[in-house]
């Protein structure tokens, strides 16, 4: 039911952290044919660091997975869009930038059979043996294929309880194409007439996730620098003017100060203790934190920040990043989501973000599997490494995790990032066991064991298409993080006379976070072994079939022109 002028004005004064008399002064018109309300509580003029600145509810499933036109992908990274517009625009991105999890979901992959399976999650497997195209060795490969039993025609989220956190600090000033600092320190100033800013984006992209949520949804928001302001409490969507909301989104917020990221996402999570009873079966509560996370004020260790996220999961609060800008941490971010329901994804565009928001908002903020583990049990092999999971590096020679599933599109029975890459160091054939356990949104644990056979087979040996797929593109991620590590050496870069910059008096030491600009190059031997990479690439991609892998080609391309 709506609430009244009356009653939301209790609701109002009860709120905390939040401008009381702007509350009460932004009512609105008393003769509005609808009882929603434009609770917007920020007002810059009024601030005082003078700053302007189960199976779950929901989810059914099908008989069997090979049927069900959903499948599941890795938590973590969404995207790799903060490479791709660092290369676009002459930079050298930071090697955390191109996260393998984030890379896979950029393609669909054939997950092979699963067999007979009725659960949420039904694993399944395939095998793989191939010669290094840079080197002399020959590697095997298996991939843990995610399928599911979801139907998009009987998927449906839970209620969402949410509240945007949006960075407002100086940085989210400057212009979206361009570093808030060059690579010798000095800030940019946005000049009228320049390209949008970081924050003109932010908003088109906070506005377009408003659009996604539906009347029994609760949202809330707010804004940090320096410090964290409730600019609107949580509250029902139907008994608030969204767009009002919007218009004071696009109007009232203003970039400026420092980044407190902690204290940003710290009032998010006060502000959802108002609803701590709230039914978990019933309700999905996440916080989405849009940034360029460049923590420079209050608690900016990673280790720190992700223990916070951590936290705040065993809470049953979960965590989305959306990345904004060519200088967006990565490094950080991917840090600190390697937790429990939580997922990233950078800003390429307002027009990209808001189709993303549009085609897949939904499976988003919907986690449905959780501490997945694959123990591996051959004669001859261990896992040497995994790619496509946030918990990677925690691998042993036996054991693999992956902290989170979210639901994923399906596509002619490829599932879209739904695969995790194992590579195997020693000989392996014959039979290898795989025992897979984890937990759905509902607390069950299950599990399975599979046992497969390694075949004796020479290099080329694929499965399928979607193995084959999945190492063309690890190898592809794995040589160019060499080239950016490589390419970031201090005693690689060089400044000529012209390059240099007085740094004004009043700028401050770069925090640990906040990125120089350094332009896009290719040092020996990296021209020649992306050359040849190359060729590979391009003939792999053919035998493949999937058109959409031009695009690695085209960044290798643009990558190779630096050189």
């Amino acid at each position: 039911m709506a609430h009244s002028r009356r009653q939301y004005l209790r609701l109002c004064a009860a709120s905390t952290g939040g401008l009381l008399a702007g509350c009460a002064g932004l009512l609105g018109d008393e003769d509005r044919e609808s009882d929603a309300v434009d609770d917007w509580q920020y007002d810059p003029a009024e601030r005082t660091d003078g700053l302007n600145a189960s199976s779950g509810a929901g989810v059914q499933l099908s008989a069997n997975a090979e049927s069900a036109d959903l499948g599941l992908s890795a938590g973590g990274a969404s995207n790799v869009a903060d490479f791709r517009r660092n290369v676009e625009e002459g930079y050298l991105p930071l090697p955390d930038s191109l996260p393998v999890e984030g890379l896979f979901y950029n393609y669909y992959f054939d997950t092979g059979g699963t067999g007979e399976c009725s659960s949420l999650f039904c694993p399944s497997y395939a095998t793989a043996i191939t010669a290094d195209p840079l080197g002399d060795s020959t590697d095997r490969y298996v991939t843990v294929g995610l399928n599911s039993t979801l139907d998009t025609s009987t998927f449906e989220r839970k209620r969402l309880d949410v509240v945007i956190v949006l960075d407002i600090s100086g940085s989210m000033g400057s212009q979206f194409d361009q570093y808030y600092y060059d690579r010798f320190g000095n800030r940019h100033t946005v000049e009228e007439g320049d390209s949008r800013t970081k924050m003109a984006v932010a908003k088109d992209a906070l506005v377009a996730l408003t659009e996604q949520l539906e009347p029994d949804d609760r949202v809330g928001v707010v804004l940090f620098n320096n410090e964290a302001t409730v600019a609107k409490p949580l509250r029902d969507v139907e008994t608030t003017d969204m767009d009002a909301i919007r218009g004071h989104i696009r109007e009232d917020v203003q970039a400026g100060g420092g980044t407190n990221i902690a204290e940003g996402m710290a009032e998010a999570a006060d502000m959802f203790g108002e609803y701590a009873d709230a039914d978990p079966t019933e309700a999905e509560t996440r916080q989405i934190v849009v940034t360029d996370a460049m923590p420079n004020t209050g608690q900016t260790d990673d280790q720190a920040l992700q223990d916070r996220l951590a936290g705040y999961a065993e809470d049953g609060i979960h965590t989305s990043f959306v990345g904004v800008g060519v200088d967006f941490n990565p490094e950080l971010v991917d840090e600190i989501t390697a937790v429990r329901g939580a997922n990233y994804r950078s800003v390429h565009s307002a027009e990209n973000f808001e189709t993303y928001l549009g085609e897949e908002f939904e499976y988003m903020v919907t986690p449905l599997v959780y501490d997945l583990s694959v123990e591996l049990d051959a004669a001859d092999a261990e896992i040497a490494k995994v790619y496509g999971s946030t918990a990677a590096e925690d691998a042993t020679d036996e054991l693999l995790s992956v902290n989170t599933l979210f639901p994923s599109p399906k596509s002619d029975g490829k599932t879209r990032g739904g695969v995790v890459l194992v590579k195997l160091d020693g000989e392996a054939s014959g039979d290898m066991t795989l025992r897979a356990s984890w937990e759905d949104r509902s607390g069950s644990a299950d599990e399975t064991t599979r046992t497969i056979e390694f075949p004796e087979e020479s290099p080329e040996y694929f499965a399928n298409t979607g193995i084959r797929k999945a190492i063309l593109l690890a190898r592809y991620a794995d040589l160019l993080k060499n080239w950016m590590v490589n390419e970031r050496d201090p005693d690689r870069v060089t400044v000529t006379a012209e390059d240099e910059i007085e740094v004004p008096p009043e700028d401050l030491p770069l925090g640990e976070w906040e990125q120089q600009s350094q332009p896009l190059a290719v040092s020996s031997p990296y021209e020649s072994r992306i050359e040849r990479f190359r060729g590979y690439f391009e003939g792999e991609a053919d035998s493949i079939g999937d058109d959409d892998l031009i695009q690695e080609l085209d960044m290798m391309r643009k990558i190779l022109q630096a050189a």
